[in-house]
């Protein structure tokens, strides 16, 4: 599929934007369902995504966090479909500590092969297509990203979740430190997968739950620097357009750890 990566870019950015109109003002948050917050910053990026993909390419459907989703029977014949979060992070958005994100993924047979992640308050933009590299831009230039060496500064640098650390990701750290001289780098939202391609981090072990909304673009971004985006358990690639949309716990790393 030939896909129009500027009109992509350009509007996972102008969902951003419109996260930022809230994120200024004093907002009220909502409790949906599965006790997880939702502001109206969430439901004016979803809009603003959905309008543009639907008018963009109305043949291919859309699972996001804030529509109705299909049930099963539905979507598994599904060749293509989009996965949207239009804003991964509402706990750091709440918060105000800038790291949230804005979503978009294309999948195809269960696989990602394209995501865009959009860092409003940073004003940056992290993009990539299979096989064709992944990118950064940042004040107006496009950089090539590429994982660093393993632990290149002498330090193994393991990336985990600022609001959802778990026993089990403390557990990961601690067996590191048989091997590596360890830092500990927290941060919000898909925001990881980018720290990893941008050679910030090694290594993010997700051992706590996310959907795959949360993680098909990142994914995407990681994979296309260099690191490898795996189960856990049993170091099979995460898959997509699942039964159950929850993500299994999952490993990114660079390929030698």
């Amino acid at each position: 599929m030939q896909l129009d990566i500027p009109f992509l870019v350009a509007l996972a950015q102008a969902a951003g934007k419109a996260t930022l109109a809230i994120y200024d003002q004093d907002f009220d948050v909502e409790i949906k369902g599965d006790n997880s917050p939702l502001t109206q910053a969430d439901k004016k990026s979803n809009a603003v995504i959905i309008k543009g993909l639907q008018e963009k390419y109305p043949e291919i459907p859309i699972i996001s966090e804030e529509n109705k989703l299909l049930d099963y029977s539905e979507r598994k014949d599904w060749t293509y479909c989009w996965l949207v979060d239009p804003l991964d992070g509402t706990k750091e958005f709440i918060k105000k500590n800038g790291e949230f994100t804005v979503n978009i993924a294309l999948i195809h047979l269960g696989k990602p092969v394209f995501g865009v992640v959009d860092v409003p308050v940073k004003g940056i933009t992290y993009y990539a297509e299979q096989g064709k590299g992944a990118y950064k831009i940042e004040n107006g230039h496009t950089s090539l990203l590429k994982i660093r060496a393993l632990a290149a500064d002498g330090l193994l640098k393991i990336v985990g979740s600022r609001s959802h650390q778990t026993p089990e990701l403390l557990a990961y750290v601690e067996k590191q430190k048989a091997n590596f001289e360890v830092d500990f780098v927290a941060a919000g939202s898909s925001l990881k997968f980018c720290l990893i391609a941008d050679g910030v981090a090694d290594v993010y072990p997700r051992l706590g739950p996310t959907m795959e909304w949360d993680t098909a673009a990142g994914q995407m971004v990681a994979m296309e620097a260099g690191a490898e985006v795996l189960v856990f358990e049993n170091n099979e690639p995460l898959a997509y357009n699942k039964e159950d949309l929850l993500n299994p716990y999952f490993i990114v790393k660079h390929p030698d750890l």
